[in-house]
């Protein structure tokens, strides 16, 4: 008798582990909220941070559901020899260049979105790329 309550009580266990193994996280999508465009660590918060974690480590609450893990933010001047590579981030951020890494392009284009959050004719948008970018470098280990 006991051991049939073990069987049954492992069985359990075990379809609830394949129950749970299937269900993929997923990334929840919402619409952008303004920040100031003069706070790189604002903006950080409000956009990076679900995937790249709030100390840009890559460990975001969303990082679990993307293809590729984010990368640690803070290693960037480390990979590079020590020094910053200032016109990469602006570019990646900006989305001028293409992300193998990202696969689908999981990481959202930032400097369209800016550009439809600006009502100048691109200023604020290169604001906030460059202060995001500034930020960033910021927080690079020592």
């Amino acid at each position: 008798m006991f051991t049939r309550i073990i069987i049954a009580l492992v069985a359990l266990v075990v379809g609830f582990a394949i129950l749970g193994a299937d269900t993929q996280p997923v990334v929840k999508r919402v619409p952008v909220s303004r920040t100031s465009p003069a706070s790189g660590k604002d903006m950080f918060v409000s956009y990076c941070a679900a995937c790249h974690g709030r100390d840009g480590k890559g460990d975001g609450p969303a990082a679990a559901a993307l293809k590729v893990p984010p990368a640690n933010l803070t290693a960037l001047s480390a990979k590079a020899g020590g020094k910053f590579p200032e016109l990469r981030v602006y570019s990646t951020i900006h989305g001028d260049v293409e992300m193998p890494a990202h696969g689908a392009k999981d990481m959202p284009v930032w400097g369209s979105i800016f550009q439809a959050m600006s009502k100048d004719n691109g200023a604020g948008a290169q604001m906030r790329v460059a202060n995001l970018t500034a930020y960033i470098k910021s927080i690079q280990a020592k």
